[in-house]
C-alpha cells in the first residue's frame, strides 16, 4: 500500500526490511541507515533551507552506493523505499527545490528498476485523479508538483491529460460560487495548474482545442473560466495576471502559427466594452466585461508576448497587412503606459518585455516590412522611456534603464540592416541628458544605454559637465549607484575604444592605458577621495576605486604617486587605493622591501578620523583568496589595533570592523583547515605550516578572549556592542553550528577537524560556564541592542539547554524583574523568558513540558495581577505592573517556534482574549476616572486624566499626591502619578501589539484544536477600537496600530466571510465616528482615528484593487469638501477637519506605500482649495495634508548644498506624472496674478504652497520645458507681489518653468525692464521681485556651461543701473537684491563698475541705519558681506571696525567667523590688529551677541589651521602688558563669577587661553588651571567642556612644552593640565574627546626633534596612552602625578555593593543615569595599572614621590584587606548563587573589583621597595589570596584582563 504521509516509524519498517537482506552488505546497510537518517531528519525540519541541506547529504549518500549493491534490493525493499521518498514529495509540495531533489533520488532508483518506482507513482496519482471527491488546494498543489517537478508524474500525466482537466473543470464552479474561494489561494492554483497543463503537455491539449473530432468540454469550461478571471471575476491581480498567460499558452499549443495567430487577434478584443466572443481553435467562449480597470488588457498582452513564438507575432493579418506585434499589441501597451494605473509598475514591464520580442523578432519584421522602424513609432518608444525614467514608484526607473538598452540595441541593429550612418537620435538623446539637472536620476540610466553606441569622446564633449556630476551624485544617497554605474560604463568602453584604436599596433601596456586614463579622471578621482565630505569618499573608494582598478590596473602607481599621505585627506586615500589594490590584484602589500607602506599604514591606524583607520584595517584584513594565511605582521598589527579601538562612537566603523574582522576570522580559519587537511593528507606538518595553524588558533581564541573580557556591566554601550560584534564573527566562523535561515556564512562541512585540534590543545573553549554567565549578565544591559545581541549568541550558539542551576536562577531573575515599574526591567524579563523557553531541556514531573508550565505560570500571572489591579491600582504599578507579563507572553507565545501550539489551546486562546478585553477596559478606565467608558468615544484630555489619577492615588492614602510643600498644586507628576500613567500607557501598547500578533498566528496555523471563535475576534477588534480611539497616549496608539494592522491583515486572508468583514465594519465605523459632529475636542491630528483607518488600509491586500483604500479616500474627500455648518464652533473637531488629519496620514503613512499617488492630484487640488477655509483648524490641517503630500508626489531629495531646496525631480516629468495639477496650478497663478494686475487686493492663500511646490522642482530638457512657457507670464506678474514670500518664491519657481537656452534672454528682458534713473516712475515691489528673479536664474545660469562672453551684455546693461544700489532707491530691500546680484556675479563684472560700488557701500555702512526702514539692517549686513568679498576693501571695513555702526560691528566679525579666505593673506593681519585695538572695548559692550561673535572671531583669527602645526602666535610687542593683564583681568572676572551663559563662557574661556598662550604671570596660570578642573566634570554643560579641550590646545600646550625645560616653575601646572587631558579623553562628548586628542597630538608634535609641517591627529585612546607616557616620563617626581592617575581609580568599596544588590524593590520609575556614560572604571583601572607600577619603580628616585606613595599606602591598605576578605567570603561553587548573579550584573561590582585589584597589586610592588610599610600587609597572603580570587572568579564569569595576571605573576 502507498505511503500517504511520512513518519520516522515508516522510515524505520524500510530500515528493518533491508537489514533482513542477505545479500546486501553490513556497510551498505550503514550507509542505506545514514541514507534513511537525513530523510527523516528531511521530515521533521522546517526550514527550507534545513530541508534542502538534508536532501543534498542524502542525495550524496545514495550516490556514494554502488549500482550494483542497490541492484542486489529486493522489489519490495526498493518498492518501499520508492514509497518513502514519494511520502517526502508530498510532505514538500509548497518546496519546488526540495521536491526537484526528491526527484533525482527517485530517479537513481528508476536505474535500478525503473518499472516498480514508475509504478508507485502511477498508483498513487491515479487514485488522486479518480477520487470522487472534488479537487482540493492540497490536490491542486500536487497536482502542480507532479507536473513541473516529476519526471515519471509528468509522464503519467501526459496519459491522464484529460482525466486531469476534467477534475479541474470540475472544481471550477465551486471556486467561483465563493467569492473568498475566487479571490483565494484556491484560485489561483487552479490557474496555476491549468497554465502548467498547457505549458508542459502542449500536444496532448492542442488535439482537445483544435481538432473537430476530439474537442473536449472540459477545455471550454477551463477557458471560459480564465477568461472571467481576467475580466475581473477575481480581485487578486496576481490571478489575473496567471489567467492571461495561460489562456495565451493554449492559443499556442498548436503547431500552426495561423491557428494560433487567429485566436490572438480574437483575443485582443478585450478592450470591448460590449460582450464579444472569442474564438479559440474549434472553441468559442461567450466574453461578459466587467470593471475596464487595464488589469484585463495587462494580462491578455503579457500573456501574448509571454508565450506567442515569433512567427505568430510577425504574421500577417487580413488585407491591411497589419501584425500583432506593433499593430496588435503595441497600442494596447502605449494606451495602458499612459493611463497611470495602479499597476504601472507591471505595466512598464509588459512594455520592457515588447521590447525584448521586438528585438528577438527584428529580423522577421524586416523581412515583412522591408523598411526601417518608423520615425513616429521612435519617437513614441522614447517618450514612453522618458515618462517612466523618474517615476516615483519603486522599481520603474530601472526598469526603464532595461528598455532603454534594449530599445538601443535595437535601433543600432536596425541603423546597421539599412546603412544609417547618420544616426541622429543618439545625439538627440544626449542632447537631452545633458539638458537635464545633476539632481534628476533619469540623466544616468540611459546614459549607460548610449555609451556603447557613441563612444566615451562624443559623451563627454557633449557634456562635458558629467564628471563633476557624477561626484555631485556620489555626495548623494539614491543617486550613488546610478553614477558609479555610469563611471564603470566610462572606463570599459574607453578602455575598448583604446585597445580598438591600437589594434594594428603592438598593444599598449597597463601603463599606457593607464596614462590615458589619468588624463581625464585621476583628478576627479582623487577629489572623490580627497573630499571632506564623508558619503563622497566612501562612495569614492567603495564603487569607483574597484572599477578603476579592474579596468586600467596601471592606474594604481599612478594613483600612488599622487598621494602624499601627510596631507588633509590624502591618508584616508591612500588606504583606500591600497586596499582596492589588494582586492583586486590578489598580492601582498607588506613585502620587506616595502616598509614605507608598513610605516603609512601603522600611521593610518592611529589616525584620529574613523574612516582612516576603518579604510586602514580593512586593508589589513581583505584579501581576495579566503585561504590565504595571514602574516604575522597581519596579526601583530590587528593585537595592538583592536584593544585601542573597541569603543568607537560610530556605528558603522563598528559594523565595518565586524565585517573586515570576519574576513581575516575567514583567513584563518580557510587556511588553518586547509592545513589540517594537509596533515592529514601527508605524514604531517612542516615546521612553518604548524606555526601558523597555531597562530590563527591563537588569534581567534585571544579575539573571544577579549570580547568576554570587556563584556562587564560598567564598561559604555560602544565597548560592550563592538565585542558583541566580534563575539559574534568568531562564533559565526569558528564553530560548525548550521544556521537554517542563513543563505550564505555556513561553516565548512569539515569545520570539526580544526575545532577538535584546537581544543586538543586547550583553545577554543566557547561555551564554558563561566562565559556563559558573562552573556547571562547582559541581559540585563540598560540598552536593547545589547540584551537582544547577547541573546542571540546565546540561542544560536550556546548548548540547547542551560545548566539547570543556571535555569533556576535565570527564572527567578526573570520573575522578579517582569514585576517590575521600569518598562526597561520588565522588558529585560520577558527576554530571559524567552531564553528559557528556547533552551527546554526534557520534561518535568509527570511528563508536563516546561514551555507548557512556563506559559501557564505567565498566564496565572497576569490574571493576579489583573485583580490586584482592579482592587488598588496604585499597588498594582508598584509592583505588579501589567505590561512585563504581557510582554514576556509575546516574546514566549509568538518568538519562540512551538511554543504557541504546544501551550495554547482553543478556550486558553479564548480565555487570553477575554483577559485583554477586561485588562483594557480597566486600564481605560482608570485613565478616564470612572470604570464606564463603552458610550465614551472621545478620549479624556490630559487634565482630566490628571485629575482621574490623583483621585486614584488621593483613594490610595497617598498624602499630597498633586501638591508641593506649600499646599500648592505641582507642576511635576508625582512619583506615584508617574507610575500609574506609565503602568496604563505601556501595558495598553503591550496589549495592542501582543493581541495582533496571537490573532496572526493563531489564524496562519489553521489548527482545528487552536482557533478563535468569530465573537472572541469581534471582542480583540473592539479592544484595538477602544485602545486606539480612546487612549491619547501617542506611543501606545502607534505601539496598538503594529499589533492592529497585523491583525487586520490576518483576518482580511481569512477563508471566513465574517471574519473577513471584521476590518471593513471597524473601517465603516470609523468612518462613522469621523463624520459624526464632536461634543468636544479631541487631541490634535484628529487623535488616533487616522491610525485607526491606515491600521485597516495598511492590511489590505497589495496585490488586488484596494477596494478598501478607494471606498475611504471617497469619504474622505466627500467629507472634507462638505461646508461648514453656520454656527462652527472652533473650539470644537469638526468632521471636515478630522477627514483632512486622516488623508495626511494615509499620505504620509509608509505603509500604504504607492497606492495613494493615483490619488495625489485631488488630494493636492482639495488640500490647496481647503486653504481658503474661514476655519483656522481647517487651514492648519490642509496645509499639513499639503505638506505631506509634496514630500509623496516629489520622492527623494537629494543631500546636500540644495537638499531642502530642490527635489530631483524636473518640471516636465512632475506634470507627465500628475497631469491633472498642470490646469489647477496654472488657474491658482494666473487668478492671483490677475487680482495683482487689476490691483485688487485679495487674498490668495494657495498661492505661496504652489509656489513652494513649482519652487521645488527642476529645469527639465529643452522641448519639454518650452511646453510649460505658460506659466511664464503670471510668475512674471507675481514679482510685483506686495507679499515679500511670493515674490521670493515666485522667483524660485520661474526657474523651473524657464528653458536652458532662454536664461540669457530671459535675464536680459528683466534687466531691460530695470529702470535706468530714479527719474522713471516705478513700483519698488515689482523692482525688488524683478532684481529676485534676475538673481534666480543668473544663479541657475552659473551651473551650467554658459561662456563669459555670452554674460557681457547682460552684466553691461545691469551696471547700468547702478543707481540702484545708491541712496537715491529709498527701498533698501531693492538696494540689498542689486548687491546680492553683483555679489553673485563679481568676476563677471567690470573694474570700474566695482570700484564705484565699493566706494558707495563703504561710504553706506558708515551711515547708521534707520530702524525704521524695512530691510535697513538687512542691506548693511549684505554690504559687508559684498565689501569682505574683496581683500582690498575689506581691509578698509576693518580698519574701521571701532567707527562702526552695531549692526556693521556685528556683521563683520561674523563675516570673518563664516569665511576663510582670510587666512594666510595681508588681510590676516589687519583683521588680527583690528581684533586686539577693539578687544577691549568689545569685552565691556553690553551686547552679548556682539561680545560672544567678537571673542569667537578673535580665536579663529589668532588660531593657526588645525591642519598645519604651529604654536599659537605671540601678541604684538607693541601692545603694553599691562593693557593685555586688563583685559585678561576682565575675561578672569566674567569667568570665575560665572557671567553670561555656557557658550558665552566658552568663548571667553577660549579667548583668554590665546592670551595666556605666551604669558609667564604663574598667578593667571593658576586660575587658569583651576578654571579648566572645574569645567572638565561630567556636570558642566558640553559647551565648557569642549571650550576646555580647546584651551588645553591654545594654551595648554605652550605650558607644557616650557615646562619640559623650565621644570621648577610649570611642572605642577603641567601636571594638572596633562590630569584634565586624560578627564576629558574620557569624556561622554566625541567633540570634547577629539579636542583632547588634538591637545596630545600638539604635545607629540612639539616633543619631536624637527617639528613636521603638520601635526598628526592620533586617536583618542592613543592620546591617552601617549598623555599617560608624558606624565610618567616627564613629570613622575611631580607632586601632583601619584594623585593624577589615583584620582580616576573606582572606589573598591563593596560592602555598599552587597548591601543594595540584595535588594529587589524599586525605589523610582526611572534610574538615574550616570553624569558620564562613556567612562569605564574597570577599563581606566587596566590602563592605569602598568603606569602605577612604573611610578613604584621611581620610588627611590624621589623623597616626594616616597612620601607620596608611603601617604596613600597607609591610608589604603586597610580598605584592601577589608575588602579582599569580602571577596574571599563570597560564596562561589558548581551551583550558581542568586546573590552572585546580582552581582556580576551590577556595574560598581566589576569597578569596585578592578580598583581593588590595581590597589592591591600597587601595594604588593610597593612592599618590595618600602620596607616602613610592610606591616601594614602580609605580602605573601595578600599575593595568595589575589591569586586565588582570581581563581576563583574566572570560574564564575569574571574574566580580568592579562594585564593583571601578569602583575600577579611579577610578585610571586
Amino acid at each position: 500500500m502507498t505511503i500517504i504521509n511520512f513518519s520516522s516509524a515508516q522510515a524505520d519498517s524500510v530500515m528493518k526490511s533491508l537489514v533482513l537482506e542477505d545479500q546486501i552488505s553490513s556497510d551498505v546497510k550503514d550507509t542505506l541507515r545514514v541514507f534513511l537518517q537525513k530523510l527523516t531528519e528531511n521530515a521533521k525540519s522546517t526550514g527550507k533551507r534545513s530541508r534542502e541541506r538534508s536532501l543534498e547529504e542524502a542525495s550524496q549518500i545514495l550516490q556514494k552506493i554502488p549500482k550494483e549493491a542497490l541492484n542486489s534490493l529486493q522489489s519490495a525493499s526498493l518498492c518501499q523505499l520508492a514509497q518513502l521518498l514519494l511520502a517526502l514529495q508530498l510532505e514538500a509540495v509548497t518546496i519546488s527545490s526540495a521536491c526537484r531533489k526528491l526527484d533525482q533520488i527517485l530517479q537513481v532508483l528508476a536505474e535500478i528498476n525503473y518499472s516498480i518506482v514508475f509504478e508507485v507513482v502511477t498508483q498513487y496519482l491515479l487514485k488522486r485523479l479518480h477520487q470522487k471527491q472534488v479537487f482540493t488546494l492540497k490536490d491542486l498543489q500536487i497536482a502542480c508538483m507532479f507536473l513541473e517537478d516529476s519526471t515519471m508524474g509528468r509522464e503519467v500525466l501526459k496519459t491522464e491529460c484529460t482525466t486531469l482537466l476534467s477534475k479541474v473543470a470540475e472544481l471550477i464552479p465551486v471556486v467561483m460560487a465563493d467569492e473568498e474561494a475566487r479571490n483565494g489561494p484556491l484560485c489561483y492554483q487552479t490557474v496555476k495548474v491549468c497554465l502548467q497543463v498547457f505549458q508542459l503537455l502542449p500536444g496532448q491539449v492542442a488535439l482537445l482545442v483544435y481538432s473537430k473530432d476530439s474537442v473536449n468540454m472540459s477545455v471550454r469550461k477551463i477557458l471560459e473560466f480564465l477568461m472571467n478571471i481576467i475580466l475581473g471575476e477575481a480581485s487578486s491581480r496576481d490571478t489575473r495576471l496567471l489567467a492571461g498567460t495561460a489562456v495565451a499558452m493554449l492559443l499556442t499549443t498548436p503547431s500552426d502559427s495561423q491557428c494560433a495567430e487567429s485566436a490572438a487577434w480574437s483575443l485582443l478584443q478585450i478592450n470591448n466594452t460590449e460582450p464579444w466572443r472569442l474564438t479559440v481553435g474549434e472553441l468559442q467562449v461567450d466574453c461578459h466585461p466587467r470593471c475596464q480597470d487595464g488589469v484585463d488588457r495587462l494580462a491578455v498582452c503579457r500573456g501574448l508576448l509571454t508565450c506567442c513564438r515569433n512567427d505568430i507575432l510577425v504574421s500577417h493579418h487580413g488585407n491591411q497587412g497589419t501584425r500583432l506585434l506593433l499593430n496588435g499589441l503595441f497600442p494596447f501597451i502605449s494606451a495602458l503606459c499612459e493611463e497611470k494605473l495602479d499597476c504601472h509598475y507591471y505595466v512598464f514591464q509588459v512594455f520592457t518585455i515588447w521590447l525584448k520580442r521586438l528585438k528577438e523578432c527584428l529580423s522577421e519584421v524586416w523581412e515583412v516590412t522591408g523598411a526601417p522602424l518608423d520615425s513616429d513609432l521612435q519617437q513614441q518608444l522614447t517618450q514612453i522611456i522618458w515618462n517612466n525614467a523618474e517615476s516615483p514608484l519603486d522599481g520603474v526607473a530601472e526598469v526603464a534603464r532595461s528598455a532603454f538598452c534594449l530599445f538601443m540595441e535595437i535601433y543600432e541593429k536596425d541603423c546597421l540592416h539599412f546603412g544609417n550612418a547618420e544616426k541622429r537620435l543618439y545625439l538627440e538623446l544626449l542632447n537631452r541628458i545633458s539638458e537635464l539637472p545633476w539632481e534628476s536620476k533619469a540623466k544616468y540610466l540611459p546614459l549607460t544605454a548610449i555609451l556603447p553606441y557613441t563612444g566615451t569622446d562624443k559623451v563627454l564633449d557633449l557634456y562635458p559637465a558629467l564628471p563633476s556630476h557624477i561626484l555631485k551624485c556620489l555626495s548623494t544617497n539614491h543617486l550613488s549607484p546610478c553614477a558609479s554605474e555610469v563611471y564603470k560604463f566610462l572606463l570599459q568602453e574607453q578602455k575598448r575604444e583604446l585597445l580598438k584604436n591600437a589594434s594594428q599596433e603592438p598593444p599598449p601596456t597597463d601603463q599606457d592605458l593607464a596614462i590615458q586614463w589619468a588624463r581625464r579622471w585621476q583628478p576627479v578621482i582623487l577629489e572623490a577621495l580627497t573630499s571632506e565630505l564623508t558619503l563622497l569618499q566612501n562612495n569614492a573608494s567603495c564603487h569607483l576605486l574597484p572599477s578603476t582598478l579592474r579596468a586600467f590596473p596601471g592606474a594604481f602607481n599612478s594613483l600612488l604617486s599622487a598621494l602624499d599621505p601627510t596631507a588633509p585627506g590624502h591618508l584616508h586615500a591612500w588606504a583606500c587605493v591600497m586596499s582596492a589594490q589588494r582586492v583586486t590584484s590578489g598580492h601582498s602589500l607588506w613585502s620587506a622591501d616595502s616598509p614605507h607602506a608598513l610605516k603609512t599604514l601603522r600611521l593610518a591606524l592611529s589616525s584620529l578620523d574613523d574612516s582612516i583607520r576603518l579604510a586602514a584595517v580593512n586593508l589589513l584584513c581583505c584579501s581576495p583568496k579566503t585561504k590565504e594565511a595571514p602574516s604575522q605582521v597581519e596579526y601583530s598589527t590587528l593585537r595592538e589595533f583592536i584593544p585601542l579601538n573597541l569603543n568607537s562612537e560610530s556605528s558603522p566603523f563598528r559594523q565595518h570592523l565586524q565585517a573586515a574582522l570576519r574576513k581575516f576570522l575567514v583567513r584563518i580559519r580557510d587556511s588553518c583547515m586547509a592545513s589540517i587537511k594537509g596533515q592529514n593528507s601527508k605524514k604531517g606538518l612542516t615546521e612553518e605550516e604548524d606555526a601558523e595553524l597555531k597562530q590563527g588558533v591563537e588569534f581567534v581564541d585571544w579575539l573571544s578572549q577579549l570580547s568576554l573580557i570587556y563584556l562587564t556591566p560598567d564598561s559604555n554601550y560602544q565597548r560592550k556592542k563592538t565585542v558583541l560584534l566580534l563575539l559574534s564573527a568568531v562564533l559565526e566562523t569558528c564553530t560548525d553550528t548550521w544556521s537554517p535561515d542563513r543563505k550564505k556564512g555556513q561553516p565548512p562541512a569539515n569545520m570539526s577537524a580544526l575545532i577538535d585540534w584546537a581544543k586538543v590543545r586547550g583553545k577554543w573553549d566557547f561555551f564554558s560556564k563561566s562565559k556563559l554567565l558573562v552573556l547571562i549578565g547582559c541581559l540585563e544591559d540598560s540598552t536593547n541592542e545589547i540584551r537582544e545581541l547577547s541573546a542571540e549568541l546565546l540561542l544560536r550558539f550556546f548548548p540547547p539547554s542551560l545548566p539547570d542551576d543556571v535555569t533556576a536562577v535565570l527564572f527567578s531573575r526573570a520573575e522578579r524583574l517582569l514585576q517590575s515599574p521600569r518598562v526597561q526591567e520588565a522588558q529585560m524579563g520577558a527576554l530571559m523568558i524567552k531564553l528559557l523557553l528556547q533552551k527546554v531541556d526534557g520534561a518535568f514531573e509527570q511528563g508536563e513540558k516546561q514551555s507548557v508550565k512556563l506559559i501557564t505560570f505567565l498566564l496565572t500571572k497576569l490574571q493576579n495581577h489583573y485583580l490586584t489591579a482592579r482592587n488598588d491600582m496604585l499597588l498594582a504599578a508598584r509592583t505588579t505592573p501589567i505590561h512585563g507579563i504581557v510582554s514576556a507572553l509575546q516574546k514566549g507565545l509568538l518568538e519562540v517556534p512551538g511554543v504557541l501550539v504546544e501551550s495554547i489551546t482553543k478556550s486558553i486562546a479564548g480565555d487570553i482574549v477575554s483577559l485583554l478585553e477586561k485588562l483594557t477596559l480597566l486600564l481605560l478606565g482608570v485613565l478616564y476616572g470612572d470604570q464606564d467608558t463603552e458610550e465614551k468615544d472621545v478620549p479624556p484630555s490630559f487634565c482630566d486624566m490628571g485629575n482621574a489619577i490623583s483621585s486614584l492615588i488621593g483613594q490610595g492614602g497617598v498624602e499630597r499626591g498633586g501638591l508641593d510643600e506649600d499646599g500648592e498644586e505641582n507642576v511635576l507628576l508625582s512619583e506615584e502619578h508617574s507610575l500609574v500613567l506609565t503602568c496604563c500607557w505601556v501595558s495598553l501598547k503591550e496589549i495592542g501589539i501582543f493581541l495582533g500578533s496571537l490573532v496572526e498566528r493563531i489564524l496562519s496555523l489553521h489548527c482545528k484544536e487552536l482557533t478563535l471563535t468569530v465573537e472572541e475576534l469581534r471582542r480583540a477588534s473592539k479592544v484595538f477600537k477602544d485602545i486606539i480611539l480612546k487612549c491619547r497616549h501617542w506611543g501606545a496608539v502607534e505601539g496598538c496600530c503594529i499589533g492592529f494592522t497585523k491583525f487586520c491583515r490576518a483576518l482580511l486572508c481569512s477563508s471566513d466571510p465574517e471574519i473577513k468583514q471584521i476590518p471593513s465594519i471597524m473601517l465603516q465605523q470609523g468612518l462613522s465616528v469621523l463624520q459624526s459632529p464632536r461634543s468636544t475636542s479631541v487631541t490634535r491630528r484628529a487623535a488616533g482615528l487616522p491610525m485607526l483607518i491606515l491600521g485597516v488600509l495598511a492590511a489590505e491586500d497589495a496585490s488586488k484593487s484596494r477596494p478598501l483604500l478607494a471606498h475611504t479616500i471617497n469619504t474622505l474627500l466627500k467629507t472634507s469638501e462638505a461646508p461648514l455648518p453656520q454656527d462652527w464652533d472652533q473650539t470644537l473637531d469638526l468632521p471636515q477637519v478630522c477627514a483632512v488629519h486622516t488623508l495626511q496620514a494615509l499620505v504620509k503613512g509608509s505603509s500604504l506605500g504607492v497606492a495613494v499617488l493615483q490619488y495625489t492630484p485631488v488630494v493636492a487640488i482639495l488640500s490647496l482649495t481647503l486653504l481658503s477655509s474661514p476655519c483656522w483648524a481647517m487651514r492648519n490641517a490642509a496645509l499639513q495634508l499639503y505638506s505631506s503630500l509634496c514630500t509623496r508626489m516629489l520622492g527623494q531629495q537629494p543631500a546636500g548644498q540644495e537638499g531642502s531646496a530642490h527635489s530631483g525631480m524636473s518640471s516636465p516629468s512632475f506634470f507627465n506624472l500628475y497631469p491633472a495639477l498642470q490646469p489647477f496650478l496654472l488657474g491658482a497663478l494666473e487668478s492671483a496674478a490677475k487680482d495683482l494686475h487689476d490691483s485688487t487686493l485679495l487674498l490668495h492663500p494657495s498661492l505661496y504652497p504652489v509656489l513652494t511646490l513649482l519652487a521645488k522642482l527642476q529645469p527639465g530638457a529643452e522641448e519639454q520645458t518650452r511646453a510649460l512657457s505658460e506659466f511664464l507670464p503670471p510668475l512674471f506678474l507675481l514679482a510685483a507681489s506686495p507679499v515679500y514670500g511670493v515674490r521670493v518664491m515666485s522667483s524660485r519657481a520661474l526657474v523651473a518653468m524657464v528653458p536652458l537656452s532662454e536664461y540669457l534672454a530671459t535675464v536680459l528682458q528683466l534687466v531691460e525692464k530695470l529702470p535706468e534713473s530714479q527719474d522713471v516712475v516705478c513700483c519698488h515691489n515689482r523692482l525688488h521681485g524683478q532684481l529676485l528673479q534676475i538673481e534666480a536664474i543668473l544663479a541657475r545660469a552659473l551651473k551650467t556651461n554658459i561662456s563669459r562672453s555670452s554674460l557681457s551684455e547682460v552684466m553691461t546693461r545691469f551696471e547700468s543701473r547702478l543707481w540702484l544700489a545708491s541712496l537715491r532707491q529709498q527701498c533698501p530691500l531693492v538696494r540689498m537684491a542689486y548687491v546680492d546680484i553683483v555679489r553673485l556675479m563679481r568676476g563677471h563684472c567690470s573694474g570700474a563698475f566695482l570700484t564705484q560700488l565699493s566706494s558707495q557701500l563703504l561710504q553706506e555702512v558708515h551711515r547708521s541705519p534707520n530702524i525704521l526702514e524695512v530691510g535697513s539692517a538687512a542691506f548693511h549686513q549684505s554690504a559687508v558681506n559684498f565689501l569682505c568679498g574683496d581683500p582690498e576693501w575689506s581691509c578698509q571695513v576693518w580698519q574701521s571696525l571701532a567707527n562702526g555702526n552695531a549692526i556693521v560691528r556685528l556683521s563683520l566679525v561674523k563675516s570673518a567667523i563664516e569665511g576663510h579666505g582670510w587666512r594666510g593673506t595681508d588681510l590676516q593681519e589687519v583683521i588680527e590688529r583690528a581684533l586686539q585695538a577693539n578687544l577691549k572695548k568689545a569685552l565691556l559692550d553690553q551686547n552679548v551677541e556682539y561680545r560672544g561673535a567678537f571673542l569667537t572671531t578673535l580665536v579663529e583669527v589668532m588660531t593657526p589651521e588645525e591642519e598645519s602645526f604651529a604654536l599659537p602666535p605671540p601678541c604684538p610687542p607693541r601692545f603694553e602688558e599691562t593693557w593685555l593683564k586688563e583685559c585678561m583681568e576682565v575675561l578672569f572676572t566674567d569667568l570665575e563669577s560665572d557671567r553670561g551663559g555656557p557658550v558665552l563662557i566658552s568663548t571667553a574661556l577660549c579667548a583668554v587661553s590665546l592670551l595666556l598662550s605666551q604669558s609667564v604671570d604663574l598667578s593667571l596660570l593658576q586660575r587658569w588651571c583651576k578654571l579648566l578642573e572645574k569645567h572638565r566634570c561630567p556636570e558642566a554643560p558640553e559647551a565648557l567642556r569642549i571650550s576646555c579641550a580647546q584651551a588645553l590646545c591654545l594654551c595648554g600646550v605652550s605650558v607644557v612644552t616650557r615646562s619640559l625645560t623650565d621644570r621648577l616653575l610649570l611642572a605642577e601646572l603641567s601636571t594638572s593640565l596633562i590630569n584634565t587631558g586624560i578627564y576629558l579623553l574620557q569624556d561622554e562628548s566625541p567633540q570634547v574627546r577629539a579636542k583632547a586628542a588634538i591637545f596630545a597630538s600638539l604635545l607629540c608634535c612639539s616633543r619631536q626633534p624637527e617639528a613636521p609641517q603638520r601635526c598628526f591627529y592620533m586617536q583618542v585612546n592613543q592620546a591617552l596612552h601617549s598623555l599617560l607616557d608624558l606624565l610618567l616620563e616627564r613629570f613622575w617626581d611631580a607632586s601632583g602625578a601619584l594623585e593624577a592617575l589615583m584620582c580616576h581609580l573606582p572606589d573598591c568599596d563593596l560592602n555598599v555593593l552587597l548591601k543594595e544588590s540584595k535588594e529587589t524593590q524599586c525605589r523610582s520609575l526611572y534610574e538615574r543615569d550616570e553624569a558620564n556614560v562613556f567612562a569605564e572604571p574597570s577599563v581606566i583601572s587596566e590602563r592605569l595599572l602598568q603606569y602605577l607600577l612604573h611610578l613604584v619603580k621611581h620610588y627611590p628616585e624621589s623623597s616626594t614621590l616616597a612620601k607620596n606613595l608611603e601617604h596613600w599606602a597607609r591610608n589604603s591598605a586597610a580598605i584592601v584587606k577589608e575588602n579582599l576578605t569580602i571577596c574571599m567570603q563570597l560564596q562561589l561553587g558548581n551551583v550558581l548563587n542568586p546573590d552572585w548573579l546580582s552581582l556580576l550584573i551590577d556595574p560598581r561590582f566589576h569597578g569596585a573589583l578592578y580598583g581593588l585589584f590595581t590597589r592591591a597589586i600597587i601595594l604588593l610592588q610597593l612592599f618590595k621597595k618600602c620596607d616602613s610599610i610592610r606591616p601594614l600587609l602580609d605580602p605573601l597572603s595578600l599575593s595568595t589570596d589575589l591569586q586565588d580570587i582570581q581563581r576563583r572568579f574566572v570560574l564564575n564569569g569574571v574574566f580580568l584582563p592579562q594585564v593583571f595576571t601578569d602583575a600577579l605573576a611579577q610578585t610571586d
